[in-house]
């Protein structure tokens, strides 16, 4: 006697492939792809890696080297920073205090650049004051927690007003920095489109003994909106 269990009608439908027609044809597209890929699976599980890290770094996050020291003493050359290409999406706007990266092209010069924002969209920034201080719409801004040391606001004095939709920014350290103020007199009169920021500096990553949060300094939090303004 045949011992052997034959399936009847009811053991071939009892337990169906759970993957379905879809995932089957699935499963069978990545094999025949990793039969095609030199290294196989390897390959492809590297070359996904990849694109996801070039999405991530399109629109998201993108390290940026520091390449001068126009921002030390906080950013020093050679530093790594995380740049968040997020920040000011969805509506939100670059804010006083802020470490932006953005390009230059046009106003600056063919390049991309690390700077400070000291005044925003209808602001009016001056100095010096009596004691060298900047102000913006008529708030003194103490900037000691991060104004190079021995460094002053600055050696030229300037009284401007920020056109809407662009930035007055400035770098930490004044006396080593490029920044609106020698950009008066140029196209633009030395404000940067909002449009042309790339994002904020959020993080310094490398070297690992100079990793840091970068946060916005209080010296901004008590500065008025602009007449006009609200909020």
């Amino acid at each position: 006697m045949d011992t052997e269990a034959q399936p009847t009608e009811r053991d071939r439908t009892s337990h169906p492939d759970s993957r379905g027609p879809e995932g089957r044809s699935r499963f069978a597209l990545v094999s025949r792809i990793t039969e095609w890929l030199p290294g196989g699976r390897i390959t492809l599980t590297l070359f996904v890696c990849l694109v996801f890290l070039l999405l991530l770094n399109a629109f998201v996050v993108q390290p940026f080297q520091i390449p001068s020291g126009s921002m030390e003493q906080g950013l020093r050359i050679g530093d790594r920073v995380l740049v968040n290409k997020l920040a000011y999406r969805f509506g939100a706007q670059p804010r006083r205090g802020d470490v932006i990266v953005f390009d230059g092209t046009g106003y600056f010069g063919n390049a991309d650049y690390v700077k400070r924002v000291a005044g925003v969209g209808g602001d009016h920034v001056v100095c010096c004051d009596k004691k060298g201080r900047i102000e913006v719409n008529g708030r003194v801004v103490d900037e000691s927690s991060f104004l190079y040391p021995g460094d002053t606001a600055s050696s030229v004095p300037f009284d401007v007003v920020v056109p809407p939709g662009t930035l007055f920014v400035l770098g930490d350290h004044r006396s080593d920095s490029s920044d609106s103020r020698d950009h008066l007199g140029s196209p633009g009169g030395g404000m940067i489109p909002v449009g042309d920021v790339i994002g904020r500096a959020d993080w310094i990553v490398w070297p690992y003994a100079h990793w840091t949060h970068l946060t916005r300094p209080d010296a901004y939090a008590r500065v008025p909106a602009p007449d006009g303004a609200h909020g």
